[in-house]
């Protein structure tokens, strides 16, 4: 009788470290983009636990996902070039660019002024 009552707690027990343990496990990419100050950590907590219906079918790219992000990098996909200086490719466009804009200055300060002349004229 005894050694019933005994491999039913140890039944039990196993039960509550398996559940408590998948849980555990689907937690870890949340984990990660919390630690790492993710921006999409709310959504990746989400899909842990839609994963847990999916018996962890996407879990592997929850994982993917939260480790990605970099804080000091961000997502690490791109060339960090220095910002101090222009490439030379991009030196027209702000040529341009600067010279489209002493434009828009000049004709916005030309309708001030007739704008002024026209409501003390009145």
């Amino acid at each position: 009788m005894f050694l019933n009552y005994f491999a039913l707690g140890v039944l039990i027990f196993v039960f509550l470290v398996l559940f408590y343990g998948i849980i555990a496990i689907h937690d870890i990419p949340y984990n990660m983009a919390k630690k790492r100050n993710h921006p999409h950590a709310d959504a990746i907590h989400t899909a842990g636990w839609i994963s847990l219906f999916t018996l962890h079918a996407i879990w592997p790219f929850l994982w993917i996902w939260a480790t990605l992000y970099q804080p000091e990098r961000g997502w690490g996909m791109q060339n960090h070039m220095p910002q101090s200086e222009p490439t030379p490719d991009t030196k027209p466009d702000l040529d341009a660019l600067s010279k489209r804009v002493a434009e828009l200055e000049q004709k916005l300060a030309a309708v001030q002024t007739s704008a002024q002349k026209n409501t003390s004229e009145q």
